[in-house]
């Protein structure tokens, strides 16, 4: 059937990205040519990406964006079919696109309240002969594009909020609600209000025609207090509207047989070597399976967990690397069990692309303790590589690992190994699992082909996508 779709997002690889939604909002225009489906990609021109933009055509005027003009641009960018909103006073500043140097900018609201407000424009009156038939908006930078739509007029075009991340929520104060060119009627708490104020997100959520996240799991979590992050009821309320796609991993770029080591299913001898490589570049002497971490240093990725299990895991043969940044504390403390335990666990802080190719190459198995995980890339890599995957069962972890439970052993499809609760008693069992499997050759290569011959592209989520856009539409 197919059609034409205006997606609206702060961030798109290759342009700007700071975490996982740049990844999803560039792979989707490709994933979904296949389907017949046609996506634009409407996003901020940014100091760091108008040199990018150059000699592009303008497409779009806009003569008020709070306190200034703005133009779009269109073009193309590694095969992603682009608008960029240039608008000076909102968007070329130092810094990244959501703070500088002193912190968060203070006029963010604003600053996507216009992008929201030029998509939802675009989406209703056509542009240059190419109308949408619907309008994507992704987390609460885009959040404000279906209000527009649903409080000035859709002009036909129906609306998709995805979250990505529900713990950012777009807070505004209520004074700002004429400001951001809101109807006072809807200030109330059916509709806009939100703990006294007014939340871009919960804008989305209650005007979207469908709301989606970013696995199915991680969709049902999002309707109870211990993951709605104060917005559980307001999901809850739009029941059946609701429905969780997982995200895909770009196979082209996470593809074993394209490494330095390359190897895959047939042939798994590169794997070997890319561990032995491993393992003398971080001085690594491991009997057992190596494990590895690549992950931001947070809490929510359970890295706090790994000081308690982690010398349990040394003792019985493991070993480990962790790549990553984040909270000072568990940066100390990674660095702390790599002076504990050298020759066995190793650590660089920051993040490396080609590294992080390395360690999934070489590596048996990646740790994801996350407390919530509304999709997670960092197990599909995982999977794609033959490096089994230990994860917490929450949000995608649960969607994309297959347990070894008894009875997915005695089925043979098990590609990994979950654990819950969230707690170090639970997270240290699981490791004992995986030095149990290692020690046993047989099992180790089953668990790893079934793995390896999981699909984790973007396929069956464009179709899915594609599937929602022709139902609205319908």
């Amino acid at each position: 059937m197919g059609g034409r779709v205006l997606s609206v997002a702060s961030e798109c690889v290759p342009l700007v990205k700071t975490g996982g939604l740049a990844d999803v909002v560039g792979a989707l225009p490709g994933a979904l040519a296949a389907t017949g489906w046609e996506m634009r990609v409407l996003l901020p021109a940014y100091r760091a990406v108008r040199a990018a933009a150059a000699g592009w055509a303008v497409v779009w005027q806009e003569a008020d964006l709070w306190g200034g003009p703005g133009q779009v641009l269109a073009g193309e960018v590694a095969g992603v079919p682009l608008l960029l909103l240039d608008a000076p006073h909102l968007y070329d500043r130092e810094g990244g696109p959501y703070a500088g140097a002193s912190g968060d900018h203070p006029d963010n609201a604003v600053r996507f309240a216009a992008l929201s407000w030029v998509a939802a424009r675009m989406a209703r009156e056509g542009l240059d002969g190419w109308k949408p038939d619907i309008l994507h908006a992704h987390d609460w930078q885009a959040g404000l594009a279906p209000a527009y739509l649903a409080y000035h007029g859709t002009g036909g075009v129906k609306s998709v909020m995805t979250v990505h991340n529900i713990a950012f929520q777009g807070w505004a104060p209520a004074h700002m609600l004429g400001v951001l060119r809101l109807p006072g009627h809807a200030f109330h708490p059916g509709a806009l209000e939100y703990f006294g104020g007014i939340s871009s997100l919960k804008a989305g959520l209650v005007t979207a025609d469908r709301v989606t996240t970013v696995s199915p799991t991680y969709a049902a979590e999002l309707m109870r207090p211990e993951f709605g992050m104060g917005l559980q009821g307001v999901i809850a309320a739009r029941g059946a509207a609701v429905s969780g796609i997982l995200n895909g991993v770009d196979t082209a770029v996470w593809d074993p047989s394209r490494e330095k080591t390359a190897y895959d299913l047939k042939a798994m001898v590169g794997k070997a070597v890319a561990r032995a490589q491993l393992c003398e570049e971080f001085g690594l002497e491991v009997p057992g399976p190596l494990a590895i971490v690549v992950s931001r240093l947070t809490d929510q990725k359970g890295i706090d967990l790994l000081p308690g299990v982690i010398p349990d895991f040394v003792l019985g043969g493991g070993g480990l690397i962790v790549l990553g940044s984040g909270d000072a504390g568990l940066e100390g403390a990674m660095r702390d069990l790599a002076a504990r335990f050298p020759g066995r666990v190793a650590v660089q802080i920051g993040y490396d692309e080609a590294l992080s190719h390395r360690l999934f190459a070489g590596a048996d198995a990646v740790l994801v303790p996350s407390r919530f995980e509304p999709c997670g890339l960092t197990q599909m890599y995982g999977l794609r590589y033959g490096t089994l995957p230990v994860v917490s069962l929450v949000g995608g972890l649960a969607d994309t690992v297959i347990g070894a439970s008894p009875a997915a052993l005695a089925a043979g499809v098990a590609t990994g190994i979950t654990f819950q609760p969230v707690d170090g008693l639970a997270f240290g069992r699981a490791l004992t699992q995986l030095l149990e499997f290692y020690r046993q050759p047989k099992l180790w290569a089953k668990l790893r082909a079934n793995a390896m011959a999981q699909p984790v592209g973007w396929e069956a989520s464009a179709a899915a996508y594609a599937g929602l856009y022709e139902r609205l539409i319908a």
